[in-house]
């Protein structure tokens, strides 16, 4: 029976709801949480299926039961500005089971005759709810006393919101009580910002999301410093179910994305603290507005400063009130998240390297992301990358013919987030951040040479300064490179197949210093190499010229974890099962520092450093000297 049947994963999430509460002290707390993540980090059957896919919805029958009644309170949420609430819903059911369990469907209309996602042709329910948790989720005497009290954080997704209590499990779901509506006092607020570099260094891009289209209310954003503001206009995107690409996307996953607006704020001075709000002018002439937040603006291209970047992949998103299961489906979610948010002082700019929600196909994941995110994106610069989780689906133009999008083929990742890419739906891009110079690939469009993208890789590689931009970093989803994962080991490549055959060449020739994939779950860091060779047997410092290009495995962001193979892999030189990130601190043109850092309690596992000086970068290696002549 799908339960969270657990016994730790449900006294953790217990506990973790006692905090949130006043009820534990945070020293308990965090002895639960150390605890936990080794729990997790040993599960034998971690949940690699959408929660939300578990459900039977095309069985769904109402059953509605006269004694059976679901309560829930408060019932206007937001009403002193939050964006987001704990709510109670109380549960009587005379004929409870371990089965019953309780959905959060927004629109609150969700059955085949109210619902706007709904048509004549669907079952009774035809629109998946948002989250759901079991009726005994944490009252163990449910069963005997037939009431609960279970409790479900809401955030505002522009529609009202209904709590309906089943039985008969997620396999085969008959309606027995459904509650009034709650809804928050404005549903269309501007919420979740999320900041993104510009197409030039001195641009920040500012994306937010809103229940406001332009015909009813104008977006704009009001930025400044040192106590001088100016109004900047943004652009206004949505995307309709027809923009799927299949289901569950286009059918019982979807959920209108409400409008996402983006603003440039250009001109900036470098390194400077800017505030700033987004905010929606009505037609009488009045100003909606969020709430006020700050950024820095990037460095100067080339500028000698400190210089710090976080880069992870395949975060997904989690529940804090223990909904869905995702204790289990993403289970170092949040744990990464936390510890972002707790580092907030101590770096610049994030890469979230593709895999972002794993919404697979169920709209109102994505808002449940950007949440999760928001105090991180919306004070730092949150760049992302395409992973087969936002792209790949079957005759939609992905270079993977999988069903991992869950038909959203691109199209919520790239409307949700701005990148500097000079088009969207092909998500390759290249971005300065002073003393480096990014260039992202897109893994799930072909990058093979001879295409478009390979094409444009050699033109980022080439165009950096190395003078003013010593470090250049190459960035994918997929492990393109080197990787001791299980099912690549099992496939005899160590990587994406065709990976290295076609993109070694232009690492070489160009010396890029790093390259950084996400997909496999785990940590793992290669020598310097070329050709499947270590050019440098270093392994904590290098310096010199650059004869080979390290690799690095990323994804550990918080997915459920990828198991290393037991061959021996001779240019891997630290591998680790956990969930963690990468830092990168530039301290000037001649020194760098790597660390991996584990996100359950923010300490170095892993470093490196380079020290080297530009002609080392100019010095001529095998496979990669600029031409020469004898002429005098």
């Amino acid at each position: 029976m799908p339960t969270i049947s657990n016994l730790f994963t449900v006294l953790f999430l217990l506990v973790s709801n006692a905090f949130v509460y006043g009820i534990c002290d945070a020293s308990s707390y965090s002895s639960l949480v150390s605890s936990s993540l080794d729990h997790q980090l040993h599960a034998p059957n971690p949940i690699t299926e959408q929660p939300l896919a578990k459900i039977a919805l095309h069985k769904a029958i109402i059953a509605l039961h006269a004694s059976a009644s679901v309560r829930v309170n408060p019932t206007l949420l937001g009403a002193k500005g939050d964006d987001t609430e704990w709510v109670n819903v109380e549960l009587d059911y005379p004929e409870a089971t371990q089965a019953d369990w309780v959905g959060v469907f927004s629109p609150a209309k969700f059955n085949s005759s109210e619902s706007e996602y709904c048509s004549s042709e669907t079952p009774f329910i035809c629109t998946a709810p948002i989250k759901y948790k079991f009726a005994n989720h944490s009252t163990f005497d449910y069963i005997q006393t037939g009431k609960a009290s279970l409790s479900f954080q809401i955030i505002n997704q522009r529609a009202d919101f209904a709590f309906a209590l089943f039985t008969g499990g997620l396999e085969n779901p008959k309606l027995v009580a459904v509650s009034d509506p709650i809804s928050f006092a404005n549903p269309k607020a501007p919420l979740w910002p999320r900041l993104a570099q510009g197409k030039t260094w001195d641009e920040m891009t500012v994306t937010w999301t809103s229940g406001y289209n332009i015909d009813e209310a104008t977006p704009v954003v009001e930025w400044g410093w040192k106590g001088q503001s100016q109004l900047s206009s943004a652009g206004t995107l949505t995307f309709t179910r027809g923009s799927m690409c299949g289901p569950p996307a286009r059918t019982i996953g979807w959920r209108a994305p409400g409008f996402i607006h983006t603003s440039s704020l250009k001109e900036l001075w470098p390194n400077t603290i800017y505030d700033y709000r987004m905010g929606h002018m009505l037609l009488n002439g009045s100003i909606i507005w969020s709430k006020t937040y700050t950024f820095k603006s990037s460095p100067y291209p080339g500028q000698d400063s400190l210089q710090r970047v976080i880069i992870f992949g395949d975060m997904g998103k989690a529940e804090r009130d223990g909904s869905n299961e995702y204790a289990t489906y993403q289970p170092g979610s949040l744990v990464t998240t936390d510890e972002l948010v707790n580092d907030l002082d101590n770096y610049d700019i994030v890469f979230h390297i593709g895999d972002l929600s794993y919404a697979n196909g169920f709209l109102s994941q994505w808002d449940q992301f950007i949440a999760q995110i928001e105090p991180i994106s919306s004070i730092k610069p949150y760049m992302i990358a395409s992973g087969n989780h936002e792209r790949d689906f079957p005759n939609s133009g992905s270079f993977y013919d999988t069903r991992d999008s869950g038909g959203e083929c691109g199209v919520p990742a790239q409307t949700m987030y701005y990148v500097p890419a000079d088009n969207r739906a092909k998500f390759w891009y290249s971005t300065d951040y002073g003393m480096f110079h990014f260039c992202i690939a897109d893994s799930e469009h072909d990058w093979r040479e001879g295409s478009e993208q390979y094409a444009w890789l050699e033109k980022c590689f080439a165009s950096v300064d190395r003078q003013k931009q010593p470090w250049l970093i190459f960035a994918a989803h997929r492990v393109l490179g080197y990787s001791s994962n299980n099912w690549l080991a099992n496939a005899g490549a160590f990587e994406e197949p065709m990976g290295r055959a076609n993109l070694q060449k232009l690492w070489q020739k160009y010396k890029v210093d790093i390259a950084l994939y996400g997909h496999v779950h785990n940590y793992e860091r290669t020598c310097p190499i070329y050709q499947n060779q270590c050019v440098n047997l270093e392994t904590s410092h290098y310096s010199g010229t650059v004869r080979g290009t390290i690799h690095v495995v990323v994804g550990g962001g918080g997915g459920h974890l990828s198991d290393f193979t037991e061959i021996n892999t001779y240019w891997s030189l630290y591998k680790d099962h956990d969930w963690g990130f990468v830092k990168l601190t530039a301290f000037n043109h001649s020194s760098l520092l790597f660390e991996y850092k584990k996100s359950r309690d923010g300490l170095v596992y892993d470093n490196f450093t380079i020290s080297r000086d530009y002609r080392d970068v100019l010095a001529c290696v095998h496979d990669g000297c600029e031409a020469t002549t004898l002429a005098i």
